[in-house]
């Protein structure tokens, strides 16, 4: 998740946590009830993750993803990721690009090509300086919460979540994961063409 939200905090700093949700409905109506501002209505999203032959930038730790939602691509690098108190904090640098297959073809250039892709629709809310994101994949739901960590805390529980069942993975580990359990699922994370998708 990647938003400016706290004025107090290094905008190149993600400091989030995942949980895993089935009841959405009632997270919304939480932070409704709280007073949290809707920031984008669900939406769909696709991420490329880009990396080398050799994988080299996972194996450090890193990502290099492209983004694709409402009709902006953005292009994002992630450092590799550190837990204080069960909660991920990492360096996170990112960029709009006006021009998607530009963008693919500089990274090609580079010795970079897409190696994983998974979609998500997403939607978000924020409350004070924390921003939420609900998002529905096709390996479950979950609730992404980024903010200072002090907030993140309070906001988990006022939002009914239990912290912890935070997942320290991102959701490339996660179907890494599930494939594993179920080897005929597709290589990479996308919905099957039964689900509709929201237009972006």
């Amino acid at each position: 998740m990647t938003r400016d939200s706290s004025a107090s905090r290094d905008p190149r700093q993600e400091i989030e946590i995942k949980l895993p949700c089935e009841e959405l409905d009632r997270v919304r109506e939480r932070l409704a009830a709280l007073g949290a501002e809707k920031l984008s209505d669900l939406h769909f999203e696709s991420n490329d993750l880009y990396d080398d032959e050799e994988k080299r930038l996972s194996r450090s730790g890193s990502t290099l993803r492209v983004r694709q939602a409402g009709g902006e691509t953005i292009l994002t690098y992630k450092g590799r990721a550190r837990f204080e108190d069960g909660i991920k904090q990492r360096e996170e640098r990112e960029t709009r690009v006006s021009d998607a297959r530009e963008i693919d073809a500089i990274l090609k250039a580079l010795g970079l090509s897409p190696r994983f892709r998974y979609e998500k629709r997403r939607e978000e809310w924020r409350i004070d300086s924390t921003v939420v994101a609900l998002d529905e994949t096709p390996i479950g739901r979950f609730v992404e919460v980024e903010g200072d960590p002090p907030e993140i805390r309070r906001l988990v529980v006022a939002i009914g979540l239990d912290f912890a069942s935070a997942i320290p993975y991102s959701y490339a580990r996660l179907y890494e994961l599930k494939r594993k359990e179920k080897p005929e699922l597709p290589e990479d994370m996308v919905f099957s063409e039964a689900d509709s998708k929201p237009k972006s």
